[in-house]
């Protein structure tokens, strides 16, 4: 365990930096279980909006530091080719 003040300190930061990314992280995926959930059931109107609302925690998982851009990017991309492949009536690549 830490013995001077500034190590005492920084492990009291280190859990609260950790609570928050945990919550962040907890916030992301159960999105994209939600959409993944969604396309599976094949519910076109609950579709839309579970995509938005995906996208919007992924770029804000980015501002938070969770996510890299690029992950992010590569994601929309693929759950974007999943509901556009859905709602058109194609196969997704």
């Amino acid at each position: 365990m830490a013995n001077h003040v500034s190590s005492l300190k920084r492990a009291r930061q280190t859990e609260t930096k950790t609570a928050a990314n945990r919550a962040n992280r907890t916030k992301f995926r159960s999105s994209l279980r939600a959409l993944r959930e969604a396309l599976t059931a094949g519910d076109k109107k609950n579709i839309a909006t579970a995509y938005s609302a995906t996208v919007s925690v992924l770029d804000k998982s980015v501002q938070k530091g969770v996510l890299h851009k690029n992950t992010a990017s590569r994601y929309k991309a693929r759950l974007n080719a999943r509901v556009k492949a859905l709602v058109t009536g194609k196969t997704a690549a």
